[in-house]
């Protein structure tokens, strides 16, 4: 009988430190749960933040080069000077063009002229997705200007070359 009495109160003291465990559990993962959320409510209003002060300066480059872009959905702006007569490039093409590549402060990163023009075929990536966007909405012969924001572009990394992280990035344009 005295064996029985202390199975039960090793049972039941095993049950009751288990029970204590699970509710110190349950505080730890809903405290790690809150903490991530918040956390990931921070990171939301910093980009936000981040892409807010970003398309302010774009606006800016805008109104001081006296432009008129159109704004796709994605922040992708852009204008074209020169419309060619053929039709719209669309994915699958081969895209060849000349192109000057420069920061919003002017300086000069890449150009045709020093690296020799760039092709690429578009859907099939190896430039930026901004301008993959871009040349969807010119036609062959086309002249443009594209401002494309860093989240089209390089991003929080950069090229690894001459393009820092976050930068936004102006082509001008030739399709031939």
């Amino acid at each position: 009988m005295k064996t029985k009495q202390i199975f039960i109160s090793l049972l039941s003291m095993t049950l009751l430190l288990l029970s204590c465990e699970n509710k110190r559990n349950n505080y730890v993962y809903e405290s790690k749960h809150d903490d991530k959320k918040e956390l990931n409510n921070t990171l939301e209003k910093a980009n936000r933040y981040m892409i807010l002060k970003e398309s302010e300066l774009i606006d800016d480059y805008i109104y001081r080069h006296d432009l008129n872009m159109y704004e796709t959905g994605t922040g992708l702006r852009y204008q074209i000077l020169k419309q060619g007569e053929t039709e719209l490039i669309k994915e699958g093409d081969l895209v060849t063009m000349e192109y000057e590549l420069r920061f919003l402060t002017g300086d000069l990163v890449y150009s045709s002229k020093e690296s020799g023009n760039k092709s690429f075929i578009v859907g099939r990536g190896g430039v930026e997705a901004g301008l993959e966007e871009a040349v969807l909405k010119l036609h062959k012969n086309d002249m443009a200007i594209v401002i494309i924001p860093a989240h089209l572009a390089h991003g929080l990394l950069g090229d690894g070359n001459r393009i820092p992280p976050r930068s936004t990035l102006v082509y001008r344009i030739k399709i031939i």
